[in-house]
C-alpha cells in the first residue's frame, strides 16, 4: 500500500492544481490582506455565497428539470433560516448596543448593511431564476396559470373546489377599533385587502391569513385531449373569490405578504427543569419579533404603510417582492407525477459484508472495522445495529446520543423495544438542537416511559457527537460494538446527506466512547483519552497539534500535506494554523462545502491553499481531517480521522464533538483513496472559492474526463464494506486513475 500511496502524491497534486488553474486564469480580484481582520472573509457573507452556489444549482442543465425547481426552494428556505437566526442574532447585539466586531473587522451593523445589498441581489436572482423555470415547466406541459386568464369553465370547477377545500379555513379579519391587526406567526402568509363597502362607499382594511396547512398549488382538470398539468396558486384562487369572504364589499387594492420571526432560542443557564424551560421557550419563539417582512410589490402604498406600521418594523426589514412570495414552497411542484423530470431513484446498497454473515452485524464488525459511506450504502444499516441489539438476550446495555432524529423514527422505537426488554439503555437526547426541539421532547418522553435512562446533556453544551455503544455478553467479559457517526440518527436524511458510519469493536475505542457517554452524564470529565478527541476537552488542540506537525515537517524539507472535508471553516485560530502550515510550504486541500472564512491562494498568506466547494444531488455532510504525518498524501501511514464537528468555535468550544482516528487499513484507503480523491477530482459538480470569498464553477478541461462524484460513489462499491462476492471486482482505484492521467 505504501509503494501505491507513493506512486500518486505527483499526479494528485497536479489534479488539485489543474482544478484551481482555470480560475487563477481568470484573475480575480486582489483583495488587501494584511496581519489584522482582512485576512478574515465575514462568516455571514460567506455563507450567503455558499447559498448563491445552491441558487446555481437551479440552472444547471445536467439536473432534471424538477429537481432544479427543487434547488431554487432549498436557496429560499436557507434564507429564510439565515434570517431566523443569523439575522436575527445580529440585530439583537444591535438593539443590545453590542458593537463588538467579528473576527473580519465589522461591527453588527456594518455587517448588516452588507448582507442587505448581498440579499437583495440574490432575491432579485431568485426571482429571476422562477420566470425562467416558470417557462422551462411550460414547456413540458407544467403550466402555472393566472386567475385573471382563467376561461368560465376553469372558473365554475375552482369555484366549487374553494368552496368545498378552502373557504371553510380561511377566517376574513376586518381591522378596526374593534378588530385590532391579528399575530402573524412565523412564515405567515397573508393577504392584505383595501375595501370599499358598496352601500355607503366606506372603506375598510381587512386580512385572510393563508392557511399553512393547505397545499399551496391546486390542480386544474386537464382538457379534453391534452395531458398537461395546469396549477394555480393557492392565494390566486382566494384573491378571485374575495366577495365570497366579504359579500357587499368591493376591493380596491390588495397585496400579499408574509413575515419572518427571530427563531433563536436564549436559555437561562441555571434553568431548573431543562424539559419545562424549553417547552416555554418554544412558544415564545413562535411569537419572536419580526425581522422580515416580505411584500408584494403591487400592494397599494397606503395598504403597505398600514401593515408595516401595524407589524413595527422598520424600513430596512421591509422587502418589496417583485415576483413571487415563499419560493421556499416550490418543493411542493414535486408532486407532479413527472419521474421524468426528476433523479433517477437511488437504492443504496447494503453492505456486502454483514449480508456475508447473514445479516448478523456483530459478526461482521468482529471480523473487521467497517465504513459505510451514506446514502450510497444504507442507513438500514444503523438501523439494524440497534434493532439487532435490542433482540439479542446477551446484549445488557445501549447508549446512544440522539440529536437529530426523524419523526417516526426506527433508532428511537429500538432503543424503546430494548429497555421495555429490561436492557439498560441511556439515551443523551439534546433538546438545543435548533427546529427539532419539539421532536426531541417528544421522543425524550416516549423514551422515558419506556423505562430508558434519559439525559439532557449540558445546559452550556450541545451534545452534537453522534456516537452509540452496544454491550455484549461474549466469553468471560462483555464485547463493547461502537458506532461513530458525521452525520444524524436520521433516517429521512440519511438518504440525502453524505456521510460516514464507522463500526468497531476495539477495546480501546470503546474505552474511549465509554467515557465519553460517562462525562455527558455525570459531567466528570475523562482523565485520559487514548485515541478519540473530544471537544470541548481536547479536540482543538489535536487539530492544531497535527497542523504544526505538518508545518515542521515542510520546514525539515519533508513531504507536508493537510486535506479536510468539512461543512464550515470559521475558527480563527485554526484558519491561522492552516495560514502558517501554508507559508511554510504544507500542501492544503480542503473540501469546504459552505462557510469559509479562509482566503484561499493568497500571495505571501495561502498560496498552497485551494478550497474547493461541491454542491450537487447529495448534501455533502461528513467531515474527514487528514495529515500527511511526515509521507505527504495520499499515504498508508498518513494521520486520517472522521468527526462530527466543523471548525468552528462552537464545534470546538461550546460542543461536545468526537474526533475519530481511522488504524484499520482498509478503512485508511476507502477514506483516503475513494472518498477523498473523489472529493478532489470531481469536476461536474464543484466550486473553485477564490480569495474575496466568492467562487467559480470548475468545469473539465479540454481533454479532461468529466467526473461527478456522486455518480462514482453511486456506481461503485465501498471497500470496508464489500464481501467476498465483490473481491473479483473491487471498485478502480481512483488514485490509479489520476495517475494515467
Amino acid at each position: 500500500m505504501a509503494d501505491r500511496a507513493q506512486a500518486v502524491v505527483v499526479p494528485i497534486e497536479s489534479r488539485a492544481e489543474q482544478a484551481a488553474e482555470e480560475p487563477r486564469q481568470k484573475a480575480p480580484p486582489r483583495v488587501a490582506i494584511a496581519d489584522g481582520p482582512d485576512r478574515f472573509i465575514n462568516r455571514e457573507l460567506s455563507w450567503l455565497h455558499f447559498n448563491r452556489r445552491v441558487l446555481e444549482e437551479a440552472e444547471n442543465p445536467n439536473h432534471p428539470l424538477l429537481e432544479r425547481v427543487r434547488f431554487l426552494s432549498i436557496c429560499a428556505n436557507n434564507l429564510d433560516e439565515f434570517f431566523m437566526v443569523r439575522v436575527a442574532g445580529l440585530k439583537a447585539q444591535l438593539r443590545a448596543g453590542i458593537t463588538t466586531k467579528s473576527p473580519d473587522g465589522l461591527s453588527p451593523a456594518e455587517q448588516l448593511a452588507r448582507i442587505g445589498e448581498a440579499v437583495s441581489s440574490l432575491a432579485s436572482d431568485q426571482q429571476a431564476r422562477w420566470r425562467e423555470l416558470r417557462k422551462e415547466l411550460a414547456e413540458q406541459s407544467i403550466v402555472l396559470v393566472d386567475g385573471d386568464t382563467l376561461k368560465k369553465p376553469d372558473r365554475t370547477w375552482l369555484e366549487d373546489y374553494f368552496l368545498r377545500h378552502i373557504f371553510p379555513v380561511l377566517t376574513p379579519l376586518a381591522i378596526d377599533p374593534a378588530h385590532p391587526f391579528p399575530f402573524i406567526p412565523n412564515l405567515g402568509f397573508t393577504i392584505a385587502l383595501h375595501l370599499s363597502r358598496q352601500s355607503d362607499g366606506k372603506a375598510m382594511n381587512a386580512l385572510i391569513r393563508v392557511p399553512q396547512k393547505v397545499e399551496r398549488f391546486i390542480r386544474l382538470p386537464n382538457p379534453p385531449d391534452q395531458n398537461v398539468a395546469r396549477l394555480i396558486t393557492l392565494e390566486q384562487a382566494t384573491g378571485l373569490f374575495i366577495p365570497r369572504l366579504f359579500p357587499g364589499y368591493t376591493v380596491k387594492g390588495q397585496g400579499a405578504f408574509r413575515v419572518i420571526r427571530d427563531s433563536e432560542v436564549e436559555i437561562e443557564e441555571e434553568a431548573e427543569d431543562l424539559v419545562r424551560q424549553f417547552e416555554r421557550v418554544l412558544k415564545r419563539r413562535r411569537r419572536g419579533s419580526v425581522i422580515r417582512l416580505e411584500i408584494e410589490a403591487a400592494m397599494p402604498a397606503e395598504l403597505c404603510t398600514t401593515v408595516r406600521r401595524a407589524l413595527a418594523v422598520s424600513d430596512d426589514e421591509v422587502f418589496l417582492v417583485d415576483g413571487v412570495l415563499a419560493l421556499n414552497e416550490l418543493n411542493q411542484l414535486m408532486a407532479v407525477d413527472r419521474p421524468d423530470l426528476e433523479f433517477v431513484p437511488y437504492n443504496p446498497r447494503f453492505p456486502e459484508r454483514i449480508r456475508d454473515h447473514a445479516g448478523d452485524c456483530f459478526a461482521a464488525i468482529r471480523q473487521k472495522d467497517m465504513l459505510v459511506h451514506h446514502p450510497y450504502e444504507s442507513f438500514d444499516v444503523v438501523v439494524q445495529f440497534l434493532q439487532q441489539a435490542a433482540r439479542d438476550p446477551d446484549v445488557i446495555a445501549i447508549k446512544q446520543t440522539l440529536y437529530r432524529t426523524s419523526n417516526d423514527s426506527p433508532i428511537v422505537r429500538a432503543l424503546i423495544e430494548a429497555a421495555e426488554a429490561g436492557k439498560s439503555v441511556t439515551a443523551v437526547v439534546e433538546l438545543k438542537a435548533r427546529f427539532d426541539e419539539e421532536a426531541n421532547i417528544r421522543w425524550a418522553r416516549d423514551l422515558e416511559r419506556a423505562g430508558a435512562q434519559v439525559v439532557y446533556g449540558f445546559i452550556e453544551l450541545k451534545t452534537h457527537a453522534k456516537l452509540s455503544m452496544v454491550v455484549r455478553r461474549e466469553g468471560a467479559a462483555p464485547l463493547c460494538y461502537v458506532h461513530v457517526g458525521t452525520g444524524n440518527y436520521h433516517s429521512f436524511t440519511a438518504r440525502i446527506y453524505t456521510d460516514l458510519s464507522f463500526f468497531t469493536a476495539d477495546p480501546v475505542i470503546a474505552r474511549d466512547v465509554a467515557r465519553v457517554f460517562n462525562f455527558i452524564t455525570g459531567y466528570a470529565e475523562p482523565d485520559q483519552l487514548e485515541r478519540l478527541a473530544v471537544s470541548p476537552l481536547n479536540l482543538r488542540q489535536r487539530i492544531l497539534d497535527h497542523i504544526a506537525q505538518e508545518t515542521a515537517h515542510a520546514k525539515a524539507a519533508r513531504p507536508a500535506a493537510i486535506w479536510m472535508k468539512m461543512n464550515s471553516l470559521v475558527d480563527p485560530e485554526v484558519i491561522d494554523a492552516l495560514y502558517e502550515a501554508s507559508g511554510a510550504g504544507v500542501k492544503i486541500d480542503l473540501v469546504v462545502r459552505g462557510i469559509c472564512c479562509l482566503r484561499p491562494g493568497v500571495p505571501s498568506l495561502s498560496e498552497n491553499i485551494r478550497v474547493k466547494s461541491i454542491v450537487g444531488r447529495f448534501l455533502e455532510h461528513g467531515r474527514i481531517y487528514c495529515f500527511g504525518a511526515g509521507h505527504g498524501l495520499p499515504h498508508a501511514k498518513a494521520a486520517v480521522y472522521i468527526s462530527s464537528a466543523d471548525m468552528m468555535p462552537r464545534n470546538l468550544d461550546r460542543r461536545v464533538e468526537a474526533l475519530c482516528p481511522i488504524h484499520n487499513p482498509t478503512v485508511h484507503e476507502q477514506v483516503i483513496d475513494q472518498i477523498m480523491i473523489a472529493n478532489f477530482k470531481d469536476n461536474e459538480q464543484s466550486w473553485t472559492l477564490l480569495p474575496d470569498g466568492a467562487s467559480t464553477r470548475i468545469k473539465a478541461a479540454d481533454g479532461e474526463e468529466p467526473f461527478n462524484a456522486h455518480k462514482y460513489f453511486m456506481t461503485n462499491p465501498s471497500l470496508s464494506g464489500r464481501g467476498k462476492s465483490l473481491k473479483t471486482s473491487p471498485p478502480r482505484s481512483l488514485s490509479r486513475r489520476a495517475d494515467r492521467g
